[in-house]
């Protein structure tokens, strides 16, 4: 690749990341925002796997199925 092409790749790519940090804000941390995804998705996975919990005994309980469960409540395989 040539210098010239070079430094055009290196202004596109700055260009880019101008408008990246626009979006995301000036003072905003793509460290801390990833950061803080992880966390809610850790949140978000761990009440998940308390409702299964729940699901199962409510099956248990009315002596039926966690799909059957399921179907009652209107969820599907990707609730």
């Amino acid at each position: 690749m040539s210098a010239k092409a070079q430094q055009a790749r290196i202004e596109a790519l700055q260009a880019e990341v101008k408008e990246l940090q626009k979006v995301l804000g000036e003072d905003e941390n793509a460290e801390k925002i990833v950061s803080r995804h992880i966390k809610l998705l850790h949140r978000y996975n761990e009440a998940k796997d308390a409702t299964q919990i729940l699901i199962g005994k409510l099956a248990t309980y009315r002596q039926t199925t966690i799909r059957k469960i399921h179907e009652d409540y209107g969820l599907t395989d990707q609730d």
